[in-house]
């Protein structure tokens, strides 16, 4: 209040310092604040630790320097972990070391000492386990038992060595792993039944392992032949499904689930070769009694098993083992055109005889949707040919009709063995995915695969039956009409479509054959595919086929009438017309952009078959700049302007070339005169675009060529009329203060000057003496620096004045 009072009464005899004076008095304020505020928290920080320190009962310890660096290591490997790979590599070692002893030193010893040696170590071996166990050594009595186990192998084969010399080594082999897996699984049950909670998991575990071994052994030790040692392997396979049903312990049925997918695999491999290389029913018989047991097996772990998807998958396979098993009977009883259709019915009637819980059943219908999708990849070969065939008609056009469609197909290519009955198997698994599917979700893709397999199934026929080549074609028009019909609707609607056009592709080639059949079924086409998208049906793809059928029909009445191929191309510019046309019209954007697509693509064509006749090509040039540029009429396709032009200059060109003109000027102002209007409606249109944006392409167009012969064209017209345009482009640019033509028009003036003046300035470089040039050079450099030091001064002098207003 009192400063206010100074202020307001005795103003004339108070002294107030200037701003800047002011303004640094406050920072240095400022400053001395902030120090004081850093040395008080530094203050309060050190009190406080002074309090922590004094309220803790025991002195402080100092960190050490590594404790410091981070956090506490932690261990990579937990004690059990190091434990059991401690256990594991001495039971492994052990092992090895009593594998040595009885293979390398055993002759050391005489037969009792082998005996004595041999029984005591592996008894005392098997026997350890149990005071292991009751210390509570659960982990070192796995290991030991181990060795003990790996002890009775040797033992076994020491027994081989000495005692049992003269034994056939296959049925020694059978009768020794029968009494290991028996005297494992025993010794796993004795050490089960001591008091106390701990056990062993080892020994019933590897008595199931072993127990492999004997079925399969006994087996070939009697003499047995395939069909049998088969099936001892699926009947193992049936015992391993039976232990890991039924056994309660983890480890067991782990062993069992291992060894049941082996031997199970193994066994219907065998018993599918088995059913390949049968020569007669009852070879085929056996083989597929072997298969039935296999589906057995299966089905029966199938109802037994605890889990849905395990149910699921031992349903479908013992469901396919069954019909591979009737399969292999039917390929030697039945015509081999009609083995496919049988195994086919077997597959079908699956679905109606399955029975069982919710998981069985799915597994059976799975099984049932492989083996029909196994007969679909049989008959592909058919389609394929029937489809991509034809193709080959491309290289030999009308050279004469085929004697019927199965030869029309197969001009480079060769009909599958077994085919006739593909149309059949076809309709059939098309009739199943119609009917059997009712699953929302899946019913618009059942629809879509029963449409595809009946298109299939249609098109293949008259190959298949051999009929004649123009009912065929009649056939494949017929398919192209029906899969085009309006009353398809959804994802159907799109996968007909595909198919028409797929189906097309094929006839037409098929038509190539004869000319008569060339143009009717081409002009067939594009009316058919014209009617499909009046009516709407997929508008884009049916207007852009119908051109494009339209195009192919035109060239093929051009070959028809005799005509060269650059006259052809005049012809097929009707296309490009149509197509402008019909885009005009309001309708879809997809559809326009289809038809204007397909109308380029037909355009392209004309010029291509133009290629040969250069003024020919210049009036199809021409004519498709005059298409563009009645496009370019329609307000959302003023781009196709740009085109337009692009083809009047080629067009222009060509035909300059056609007239041996090598004048670079003919070529480049065509150019530039267009785009230099452009660039002037631009900038009239919009005055803040650049002069290089709007005069830079055009100027460059016709500068750049005209430049570079001048360098090479010892007259004086060109360089002349050059230096006149870029006097003129410089004045020009200076006037209107445009860069563009400044730039570019004083660039061209200079190079052109020095072009002219290049003789003179070497006589005058040999007339001067040899101290000019560096003189020269030298005076630059010294006016450069006098400028940049004139230029440093200014702005010290700017600088200066600053401070003093400040």
């Amino acid at each position: 209040m009192l400063s206010v009072v100074t202020r307001t009464t005795l103003r004339p005899m108070t002294y107030f310092p200037p701003p800047a004076e002011e303004l640094r008095f406050l920072d240095n304020e400022l400053r001395q604040l902030d120090a004081r505020r850093a040395q008080l928290l530094a203050r309060r920080a050190w009190l406080v630790t002074t309090l922590q320190q004094a309220a803790q009962p025991a002195p402080p310890v100092w960190p050490s320097r590594t404790a410091q660096a981070g956090p506490a290591a932690r261990p990579e490997a937990t004690a059990p972990g190091v434990q059991n790979v401690l256990l594991l590599l001495g039971g492994v070692l052990l092992t090895v070391a009593a594998m040595v002893f009885t293979l390398v030193s055993w002759g050391h010893l005489g037969i009792a000492g082998r005996s004595l040696v041999l029984g005591a170590v592996t008894l005392a071996v098997l026997g350890s386990p149990v005071a292991l166990l009751r210390r509570g050594l659960r982990s070192t009595a796995e290991s030991v038992a181990g060795l003990g186990l790996a002890l009775t192998v040797l033992d076994a084969y020491a027994l081989r060595e000495v005692v049992f010399t003269s034994a056939d080594g296959t049925t020694y082999a059978a009768a020794a792993s029968t009494v290991l897996a028996a005297l494992w699984a025993a010794y796993g049950t004795a050490l089960g039944a001591l008091p106390g909670p701990a056990t062993l998991r080892l020994p019933h575990p590897a008595a199931v392992a072993v127990a492999q071994l004997p079925p399969l052994l006994w087996t070939i030790a009697l003499g047995g032949g395939p069909l049998t040692v088969t099936a001892a392997v699926l009947l193992t396979t049936a015992l391993d499904a039976v232990v890991a049903l039924r056994v309660s312990e983890r480890p067991v049925r782990l062993v069992a689930v291992v060894c049941a997918s082996g031997t199970g695999g193994c066994g219907v491999l065998a018993a599918g070769l088995l059913c390949l290389g049968a020569s007669g029913p009852t070879a085929a018989a056996r083989a597929a009694a072997l298969l039935l047991l296999a589906a057995a097996i299966a089905l029966g772990v199938a109802r037994c098993a605890p889990r849905p998807g395990l149910a699921t998958a031992m349903a479908a396979t013992g469901a396919v083992c069954g019909v591979a098993g009737v399969g292999g009977v039917l390929r030697v009883s039945v015509p081999g055109d009609w083995v496919v259709p049988a195994i086919l019915a077997c597959g079908i009637a699956l679905t109606a005889a399955a029975r069982g819980s919710e998981a069985v059943r799915r597994g059976v219908a799975l099984a049932s949707g492989v083996v029909q999708a196994g007969a679909v990849l049989w008959a592909v070969p058919a389609v394929g040919v029937t489809v991509l065939g034809p193709a080959a008609w491309l290289r030999h056009p009308w050279s004469g009709a085929p004697a019927d469609a199965r030869a029309a197909v197969t001009v480079d290519a060769f009909w599958p063995p077994y085919a006739v009955t593909v149309p059949l198997i076809l309709v059939a698994v098309a009739a199943v995915s119609a009917t059997a599917v009712r699953s929302e979700e899946w019913r618009p893709r059942a629809s879509a695969a029963a449409l595809t397999l009946t298109w299939a199934a249609v098109l293949v026929t008259p190959t298949a039956l051999g009929l004649p080549y123009v009912v065929g074609l009649l056939i494949q028009g017929i398919v192209v009409a029906a899969l085009l019909v309006p009353a398809l609707r959804g994802p159907a609607a799109r996968t007909a479509t595909g198919l028409a056009l797929l189906t097309s592709l094929g006839l037409a080639f098929s038509s190539l054959a004869t000319e008569p059949a060339t143009l009717v079924v081409l002009g067939s086409l594009t009316v058919v595919f014209a009617g499909a998208a009046w009516r709407g049906r997929q508008a884009p793809v049916s207007a852009a086929a119908a051109l494009g059928w339209a195009t192919a029909l035109a060239c093929a009445v051009g070959a028809s009438a005799g005509w060269r191929p650059e006259h052809t191309a005049l012809l097929v510019l009707v296309v490009p017309v149509a197509s402008a046309l019909l885009a005009a019209r309001p309708g879809d954007s997809a559809t326009t952009t289809a038809v204007e697509v397909t109308g380029s693509v037909a355009g392209l064509v004309a010029i291509g078959l133009a290629v040969a006749d250069p003024p020919l090509l210049a009036l199809v040039l021409s004519l498709c700049g005059v298409i563009a540029a009645g496009t370019a009429v329609r307000p959302d396709r003023r781009e196709a302007g740009y085109a337009a032009v692009v083809l009047f200059v080629l067009a222009s060109w060509v035909r300059l070339a056609a007239w041996q003109v090598d004048i670079p000027e003919a070529y480049t102002l065509p150019v530039t005169v267009p785009a230099l209007l452009v660039g002037a409606l631009r900038r009239r249109r919009d005055p803040a675009a650049s002069s290089w944006t709007a005069y830079g392409p055009g100027l460059t167009v016709t500068l750049l060529p005209s430049l570079a012969a001048v360098w090479s064209d010892p007259g004086w017209t060109r360089p002349l009329l050059l230096g006149a345009a870029g006097l003129l482009l410089t004045l020009l640019g200076a006037r209107h203060r445009l860069r563009a033509p400044l730039v570019l028009g004083g660039s061209v003036l200079a190079l052109v000057t020095l072009h002219e003046l290049a003789p003179y300035l070497v006589q005058v470089t040999d007339a001067l003496p040899r101290w000019v040039p560096p003189a020269l050079a030298g005076l630059l450099l010294l006016a450069l620096g006098a400028t940049y030091e004139r230029r440093l001064r200014d702005v010290r002098r700017v600088r200066e004045v600053l401070g003093r207003m400040n």
